[in-house]
């Protein structure tokens, strides 16, 4: 018998609107510091690849890449409620990302 405890998973809404694009993209452990749980997570909203003028998207939901890289979903196009996001957006990738609205 397995048995472990119940984990409630938490995730801010950072999405102004209903309306955006994403393609997938494979998001690399590289840089990713382990949690207290030694997992390496890769938080929703983050600037992906870096948060620069190299930036191609925002991650839409949180990627897990302890066991390696893995597939994410990358906003390329949508209404961004600033604030929300884990760091905020360097203006290098503010101006990298035109599809993105920042509000």
């Amino acid at each position: 018998m397995y048995v472990s405890k119940k984990e409630t998973a938490k995730q801010i809404n950072f999405l102004a609107s209903a309306r955006f694009q994403s393609f997938t993209t494979q998001v690399e452990q590289t840089g990713v510091v382990a949690n207290a749980k030694g997992r390496k997570i890769v938080p929703a909203g983050t600037i992906y690849p870096k948060n620069d003028a190299t930036a191609k998207g925002i991650l839409l939901n949180d990627v897990d890449v302890t066991e390696g890289p893995q597939p994410g979903a990358l906003l390329v196009e949508a209404y961004i409620l600033e604030t929300r996001l884990p760091v905020a957006p360097d203006a290098a990738a503010k101006a990298t990302l035109t599809e993105i609205k920042f509000r």
